[in-house]
């Protein structure tokens, strides 16, 4: 599914370039017969203008009359044959002509740029007298000129809602799967578990067996409770105020008394035990318990976990750091990404699931402060301060 995400994204993207490119070259294309025909205009304009000047038959003067009126779209300033303006011009604004005595200067520069060679009105051989008519783009060839551009933004605007909507789409399936993964988990367990909590009240009726009854209580306990932490994914969870250093203590006893002999964890919070926030602490303690668990797979059986801490003014930040055998770039991109796992065995929904529950339902934020292959990681988890007590 993700291939088939980034292989459409790829697609819609080659193709919006492909045809931004193709309109680029096909409104340069039009610009260009445009501005062909545009002189051709500003031609057959200024031959009109010859034939008023220098004829006597009046059925010529009428037609060259309704040429020279015919072009309303192309600006034409008319200047000596020493480049000095005469005054006369076309298709500007002659507000800005009374207001400003340097508009005409700063116009026809602009149309030398845009133009250099005028057209020739020849008055006069000897002495050589002429009008030179120099001309600007139309609002029209200024319009496509701008059309490319505003293509561009509207494709891009395009590419971008489209992947926006499919990166949507496959979030929300995503969601939905685990959800409902979580939720079918949560349902095949229930009947095991409170059979085995029966059996234990069994077993807890004769003398002989209740140390033993105790501690298959505890892992009874802690199967219900993974149970109910399945069963609340996806609903809204009830949050509490409670203090995150308390719950991080008493995950850290119980995964202390369950690890092997070589792994040490350090819990270094003591600073935070009077700061409290909203948690829902089954869902809390499970984000606690999936970064432990990884961090001791990432230790194989020896090396150290440390989880130390410190408060911000809005935060409470907590920094789990393993000396494992880290991460490189790639496994750090996709981390979290429901699917995504670096074990032989792993469904890759635990650092999903706890993204979510630290994100979503406690508005906090997770991330990996550093990793180094051969040197271990740090995951940071920090959420909002409500009060102080």
């Amino acid at each position: 599914m993700r291939f088939l995400n980034s292989s459409f994204k790829w697609l819609v993207l080659f193709f919006a370039l492909l045809g931004i490119i193709s309109s680029v070259v096909y409104s340069h294309y039009l610009s260009g017969m445009l501005a062909d025909d545009e002189r051709k205009h500003v031609a057959t304009w200024v031959e009109a203008q010859r034939t008023i000047l220098q004829s006597s038959d009046s059925a010529s003067i009428t037609l060259a009359t309704h040429l020279s009126v015919q072009n309303t779209r192309i600006p034409i300033i008319e200047t000596t044959e020493k480049d000095s303006i005469t005054g006369n011009y076309l298709n500007l604004d002659s507000s800005a002509v009374l207001a400003d005595p340097n508009y005409l200067k700063k116009q026809l520069q602009a149309f030398k740029k845009y133009q250099p060679n005028p057209i020739i009105l020849v008055l006069k051989e000897q002495p050589f007298t002429a009008n030179y008519y120099y001309y600007g783009k139309s609002s029209l060839l200024d319009e496509i000129s701008w059309y490319p551009i505003i293509q561009l933004l509207i494709a891009f605007l395009f590419i971008a809602i489209t992947i926006a909507s499919v990166r949507y789409m496959y979030k929300s399936e995503q969601n939905q799967l685990w959800v409902s993964l979580a939720k079918e988990t949560a349902h095949q367990l229930g009947t095991p578990v409170s059979n085995l909590q029966a059996w234990v009240e069994l077993m807890k009726e004769q003398p002989q067996n209740e140390v033993l009854a105790n501690e298959i209580n505890k892992d009874v306990n802690r199967l219900q409770l993974v149970t109910d932490r399945f069963g609340k994914i996806g609903n809204a969870p009830h949050l509490e105020q409670a203090f995150p250093a308390q719950r991080v203590e008493e995950v850290v006893d119980y995964m202390k008394r369950r690890m092997g002999g070589q792994v040490t964890i350090a819990c270094n919070i003591a600073n935070l035990e009077s700061v409290s926030t909203l948690l829902s602490a089954p869902l809390f303690d499970w984000v606690i318990e999936n970064l432990l668990k990884n961090a001791l797979d990432a230790l194989e059986g020896k090396g150290t976990i440390t989880i130390t801490g410190f408060q911000t003014q809005q935060s409470i930040i907590l920094d789990i750091t393993d000396s494992g055998k880290g991460m490189d770039l790639k496994a750090v991109d996709r981390v979290f990404e429901t699917g995504f796992t670096t074990k032989k065995r792993g469904w890759g929904i635990g650092l999903a699931l706890t993204k979510r529950i630290i994100e979503q339902y406690h508005k906090g934020k997770i991330s990996i402060r550093w990793t180094e292959p051969g040197k271990g990681s740090c995951f940071r988890i920090e959420l909002p301060v409500i009060s102080e007590v």
